[in-house]
C-alpha cells in the first residue's frame, strides 16, 4: 500500500443520499459519474468527519441543514446515519475510526456509538463510546465524553490518539471560486488553501518564501494550461494583497501585469487547483485532498497538464477527485481500481469499482477511462452493489480483508 494513502477504505450508512457505500481509495482515486449521481456526496461525508472534529459537531451538522438533510430520507422508519474510516498513518501504523448518530425521540441527536482503534482493538490504543458513555479504553484515563459530541475531540488530547484526530482534522476540500480569489483581500492564513481558494494570495506568498521549488512546479503546470501567462506572485496593495500574473503580449518587449480581477475564470481556479495540490509537500501537510470537478472552466486541451498535476500531488498526498469529464479521463495510463463509478438509481447513490467489462477494457487498452464515459460505458460492479450488507454491522470491529 502507498504511503500517500491515508483513507485505505470508507464505509458509509445512510448519508444523505448513500444507502450503503462501502469503497477501497488508492493514491489518486476519480469519482465518475452523470450530474446529480451523488459524486459530491463522497466527498462531504470526509469533510464532514473534518468538520465535526476541527470545529463541532453541531456545527457540522447545522451547515449542511440539520440531521434531517445529513441523514437518508427513507419512507420506512427513522435512519441513522454512520461512517467508518479505516486509515494508515504516516508512522505506518493502521486502523479505524468509526461512528454511527442517530435522531432522539424528542428531537436532536446523539452519538450512539463511537469507536477508534489503532493496530486492532487490544493490540495498541483504543476507545469504544456508547451514549455517552465510555466503554472499553486501552487508556487507564480518558476524558468526559458527552452523546452530543465526537469523543475522539476529548481524546486528541491523549498522546496516543492525536496522530488520528490531527490527520483527519487536516484533510482539505476544495470547490474553488474565481470571484473570491479576485477580491482583494486582507493578509491571512497561507499555510494551507481555504475551500474556495480565499486566501489564495496569501498562500501564493508562503510557498514563496517557504517552498520557492513547490511555487517554481505551480508556475510551470499554470503556463502548460495558460501559456500566456509566464509568472504570478503575491502583490501588496496597502494593507490589502491580491495576485499579480505577467503576461506575454505580442510586440511588447516586457511581459504586461494584471491584477487576479483582470483575469480569467479558468486561470484563476487553474491556479488554485495546483496551489491546492503541491501545497501538500510542505510543513503543513494535510493527508488528503478533495476536489470537486478540477476541470470546471478549463479549456479541453488543458487536461493533460491538469492530469499530471494530479498525478504529481498523488505521490505525496492522497488525492480524491469529483469528475464527469471525458477529457480529464481520457489517458490510457488511467488504472481501473483508481476509477469508481457513481449511479444514482431511484433517487439512491449507489457507488462501486468498474464492472468486469469496463475494466477489461481498459486493461488490454481498448478504450481509455475518457473513451468510455463518452459512449456511456463506465458502469459501476452490479454484483458488489447487490451483495452489500443493509445494516450498521460492519462500521464496527475489525477491518475486513
Amino acid at each position: 500500500m502507498s504511503q500517500t494513502v491515508f483513507i485505505q477504505r470508507m464505509v458509509l450508512r445512510n448519508y444523505k443520499s448513500i444507502g450503503h457505500c462501502d469503497i477501497r481509495l488508492l493514491p489518486l482515486t476519480y469519482l465518475v459519474g452523470q450530474n446529480g449521481a451523488g459524486k459530491s456526496n463522497v466527498l462531504d461525508a470526509l469533510r464532514f468527519v473534518r468538520d465535526a472534529l476541527a470545529g463541532s459537531l453541531d456545527n457540522a451538522i447545522n451547515e449542511r441543514g440539520g440531521l434531517n438533510e445529513v441523514r437518508r430520507r427513507s419512507s420506512g422508519h427513522p435512519t441513522h446515519f454512520g461512517i467508518r474510516l479505516e486509515f494508515r498513518l504516516r508512522d505506518g501504523r493502521e486502523g479505524w475510526y468509526a461512528f454511527e448518530i442517530g435522531a432522539m425521540p424528542g428531537g436532536g441527536y446523539e452519538v450512539r456509538v463511537e469507536e477508534c482503534a489503532i493496530g486492532g482493538i487490544r493490540k495498541g490504543p483504543f476507545f469504544r463510546i456508547s451514549r455517552g458513555q465510555l466503554r472499553d479504553s486501552s487508556e487507564t484515563s480518558f476524558p468526559a465524553v458527552t452523546a452530543d459530541r465526537l469523543a475522539l475531540v476529548a481524546a486528541s488530547g491523549l498522546t496516543a490518539f492525536r496522530p488520528v484526530f490531527d490527520a483527519l482534522a487536516s484533510m482539505g476540500f476544495y470547490n474553488l471560486n474565481p470571484r473570491l480569489m479576485r477580491e482583494l483581500q486582507k493578509p491571512q492564513d497561507g499555510r494551507l488553501l481555504r475551500p474556495a481558494g480565499e486566501n489564495l494570495a496569501s498562500v501564493v506568498g508562503h510557498l514563496e518564501r517557504v517552498a520557492p521549488d513547490q511555487m517554481k512546479k505551480i508556475k510551470e503546470y499554470l503556463q502548460s494550461v495558460a501559456p500566456m501567462v509566464c509568472d504570478v506572485g503575491r502583490k501588496a496593495i496597502g494593507p490589502m494583497e491580491t495576485l499579480e500574473f505577467h503576461q506575454e503580449m505580442a510586440g511588447a518587449k516586457h511581459p504586461w501585469k494584471f491584477f487576479a480581477n483582470n483575469m480569467s475564470d479558468g486561470t484563476l481556479r487553474a491556479l488554485g487547483i495546483m496551489t491546492a495540490l503541491l501545497q501538500s509537500n510542505t510543513e503543513y501537510s494535510p493527508a488528503l485532498i478533495g476536489i470537486e470537478e478540477p476541470e470546471t472552466a478549463l479549456h479541453p486541451a488543458a487536461s493533460a497538464a491538469l492530469r499530471e498535476a494530479l498525478v504529481d500531488a498523488a505521490g505525496h498526498v492522497q488525492v480524491l477527485v469529483t469528475s464527469h469529464s471525458p477529457d480529464l479521463l481520457d489517458d490510457q495510463s488511467i488504472d481501473a481500481d483508481s476509477v469508481l463509478s457513481v449511479v444514482s438509481e431511484g433517487g439512491e447513490t449507489k457507488i462501486a469499482q468498474l464492472d468486469e467489462a469496463s475494466r477489461k477494457m481498459l486493461h488490454e487498452h481498448l478504450f481509455s477511462a475518457g473513451e468510455l464515459l463518452r459512449i456511456n460505458q463506465l458502469a459501476p460492479d452490479r454484483q458488489a452493489i447487490e451483495q452489500r450488507p443493509t445494516t450498521q454491522a460492519e462500521l464496527f470491529g475489525e477491518a475486513r480483508q
